[in-house]
């Protein structure tokens, strides 16, 4: 049985941070940004939502840190 090259919530993650460098782009543009820039934008829209995502949609496994009073 060949295994899975992402795990479910590796591909998840990466498709909502697809999803927002694709609407940062799309939203810079209609602003009427030049596309390098609007490219520009969705790269850093992207590089900022996969941590993001990624905390987000916590693993099983990963505990919840208690914030102290």
């Amino acid at each position: 049985m060949r295994r899975s090259l992402l795990s479910m919530r590796s591909a998840l993650v990466l498709l909502l941070a697809v999803l927002a460098g694709i609407g940062a782009g799309v939203l810079s543009r209609l602003a009427g940004s030049p596309a390098a820039q609007c490219v520009l934008y969705g790269a850093g829209a992207f590089g900022v939502a996969v941590p993001f995502f990624d905390r987000l949609i916590a693993g099983p496994d990963t505990e919840r840190e208690e914030s102290s009073p």
